[in-house]
Protein backbone atom coordinates (compact mmCIF):
# COMPACT_ATOMS: atom_id res chain seq x y z
CA UNK A 1 0.00 0.00 0.00
CA UNK A 2 0.97 3.35 -0.71
CA UNK A 3 1.44 6.07 1.88
CA UNK A 4 0.23 9.21 1.58
CA UNK A 5 2.71 12.44 0.87
CA UNK A 6 1.08 15.20 2.51
CA UNK A 7 2.75 17.69 -0.11
CA UNK A 8 0.99 16.49 -3.03
CA UNK A 9 -2.45 16.36 -1.20
CA UNK A 10 -4.66 19.76 -1.78
CA UNK A 11 -7.40 20.40 0.33
CA UNK A 12 -10.49 23.04 -0.45
CA UNK A 13 -13.18 23.99 1.70
CA UNK A 14 -16.57 24.97 -0.28
CA UNK A 15 -19.39 27.48 1.37
CA UNK A 16 -21.08 26.29 4.17
CA UNK A 17 -18.19 24.40 6.01
CA UNK A 18 -15.55 25.10 8.32
CA UNK A 19 -12.14 22.73 9.13
CA UNK A 20 -14.57 21.99 12.12
CA UNK A 21 -18.54 22.32 11.39
CA UNK A 22 -20.73 20.76 10.23
CA UNK A 23 -20.72 16.82 11.41
CA UNK A 24 -24.18 15.79 9.24
CA UNK A 25 -23.97 16.88 5.64
CA UNK A 26 -20.29 17.15 5.40
CA UNK A 27 -19.15 15.50 2.05
CA UNK A 28 -15.58 14.52 0.54
CA UNK A 29 -14.82 14.36 -3.22
CA UNK A 30 -11.61 13.02 -3.40
CA UNK A 31 -10.19 12.68 -7.04
CA UNK A 32 -6.62 12.60 -8.16
CA UNK A 33 -4.26 12.93 -10.82
CA UNK A 34 -2.72 10.11 -13.00
CA UNK A 35 -0.18 11.88 -13.84
CA UNK A 36 1.59 13.23 -11.29
CA UNK A 37 -0.26 11.17 -8.12
CA UNK A 38 -1.63 14.70 -7.13
CA UNK A 39 -4.61 14.40 -4.51
CA UNK A 40 -7.41 17.00 -4.57
CA UNK A 41 -9.69 16.49 -1.46
CA UNK A 42 -12.87 19.42 -1.73
CA UNK A 43 -14.93 19.41 1.38
CA UNK A 44 -18.15 20.86 1.13
CA UNK A 45 -22.24 20.44 1.25
CA UNK A 46 -22.62 18.74 -1.91
CA UNK A 47 -20.03 16.77 -3.68
CA UNK A 48 -17.89 18.76 -6.01
CA UNK A 49 -19.49 16.63 -9.22
CA UNK A 50 -17.42 19.18 -11.70
CA UNK A 51 -14.47 17.32 -10.73
CA UNK A 52 -15.38 14.28 -11.66
CA UNK A 53 -13.72 13.22 -14.92
CA UNK A 54 -15.14 10.12 -17.29
CA UNK A 55 -12.72 7.77 -15.29
CA UNK A 56 -15.30 7.99 -12.65
CA UNK A 57 -12.46 6.83 -10.51
CA UNK A 58 -13.07 9.33 -7.35
CA UNK A 59 -13.79 8.42 -4.09
CA UNK A 60 -16.97 9.94 -2.42
CA UNK A 61 -17.92 10.29 1.21
CA UNK A 62 -20.14 11.46 3.58
CA UNK A 63 -21.21 11.58 7.47
CA UNK A 64 -24.52 10.24 8.04
CA UNK A 65 -26.14 9.32 11.26
CA UNK A 66 -27.49 5.35 10.99
CA UNK A 67 -29.09 4.02 14.17
CA UNK A 68 -28.88 6.94 16.05
CA UNK A 69 -24.50 6.74 15.59
CA UNK A 70 -22.63 8.68 13.15
CA UNK A 71 -20.41 6.61 10.51
CA UNK A 72 -18.89 7.42 7.09
CA UNK A 73 -20.42 6.57 4.26
CA UNK A 74 -18.23 6.02 0.52
CA UNK A 75 -18.92 5.43 -2.39
CA UNK A 76 -17.26 3.93 -5.48
CA UNK A 77 -18.23 3.64 -8.44
CA UNK A 78 -17.33 0.04 -9.92
CA UNK A 79 -18.37 0.04 -13.19
CA UNK A 80 -21.38 1.30 -14.69
CA UNK A 81 -20.96 1.71 -18.33
CA UNK A 82 -17.81 0.25 -18.38
CA UNK A 83 -19.21 -3.10 -18.69
CA UNK A 84 -18.18 -6.33 -16.89
CA UNK A 85 -15.08 -6.37 -18.99
CA UNK A 86 -13.39 -4.16 -16.52
CA UNK A 87 -15.37 -4.45 -13.39
CA UNK A 88 -12.75 -7.08 -11.56
CA UNK A 89 -9.80 -4.73 -12.93
CA UNK A 90 -11.76 -1.80 -11.29
CA UNK A 91 -12.53 -3.30 -8.24
CA UNK A 92 -9.09 -4.41 -7.34
CA UNK A 93 -7.88 -0.91 -8.20
CA UNK A 94 -10.35 0.80 -5.75
CA UNK A 95 -9.56 -1.97 -3.03
CA UNK A 96 -5.73 -1.39 -3.08
CA UNK A 97 -6.19 2.74 -2.78
CA UNK A 98 -9.19 2.55 -0.89
CA UNK A 99 -6.63 2.77 2.11
CA UNK A 100 -4.70 5.87 0.67
CA UNK A 101 -8.13 7.59 -0.15
CA UNK A 102 -9.04 7.14 3.56
CA UNK A 103 -5.72 8.10 5.17
CA UNK A 104 -6.06 11.55 2.59
CA UNK A 105 -9.81 11.97 3.70
CA UNK A 106 -8.79 11.67 7.14
CA UNK A 107 -5.37 13.70 6.86
CA UNK A 108 -6.84 16.26 4.96
CA UNK A 109 -9.35 17.28 7.36
CA UNK A 110 -7.56 16.37 10.63
CA UNK A 111 -8.98 19.44 12.23
CA UNK A 112 -11.93 18.50 12.13
CA UNK A 113 -10.80 15.11 13.70
CA UNK A 114 -9.37 17.34 16.06
CA UNK A 115 -12.48 18.92 17.17
CA UNK A 116 -14.61 15.54 16.88
CA UNK A 117 -12.23 13.13 18.45
CA UNK A 118 -15.24 10.74 18.84
CA UNK A 119 -15.56 10.42 15.38
CA UNK A 120 -11.86 8.65 14.68
CA UNK A 121 -13.71 5.48 16.46
CA UNK A 122 -17.07 6.04 13.56
CA UNK A 123 -17.33 3.31 11.26
CA UNK A 124 -16.49 3.44 7.57
CA UNK A 125 -19.10 1.72 5.10
CA UNK A 126 -17.98 1.55 1.75
CA UNK A 127 -20.78 0.97 -0.86
CA UNK A 128 -18.83 -0.59 -4.02
CA UNK A 129 -21.33 0.08 -6.87
CA UNK A 130 -21.63 -2.18 -9.43
CA UNK A 131 -24.45 -3.91 -11.63
CA UNK A 132 -22.63 -7.08 -10.94
CA UNK A 133 -23.53 -9.02 -7.79
CA UNK A 134 -20.16 -10.32 -7.41
CA UNK A 135 -18.78 -6.78 -6.82
CA UNK A 136 -21.79 -4.92 -5.84
CA UNK A 137 -20.99 -4.53 -2.26
CA UNK A 138 -21.56 -2.86 1.50
CA UNK A 139 -18.45 -3.28 3.50
CA UNK A 140 -16.93 -2.03 6.61
CA UNK A 141 -13.54 -0.81 6.57
CA UNK A 142 -12.74 -0.36 10.10
CA UNK A 143 -12.41 3.33 11.13
CA UNK A 144 -11.23 7.14 10.37
CA UNK A 145 -8.43 6.08 13.40
CA UNK A 146 -7.37 3.49 11.25
CA UNK A 147 -6.61 5.77 9.26
CA UNK A 148 -3.99 8.58 10.99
Amino acid sequence: MKKLNPDQLYVEFRNGVTMTEPIIDRKYTLTHSDITAELFLTIGLQYAFEKINAMRDEVLAEWIIANGCPLLYVYVYVDGEFGPAVTAVRDAIFRRELPLALEAIRYGDRKFFAAHPALDSAPIWIHFDSTNSLYNKFEHWGTPGDYI
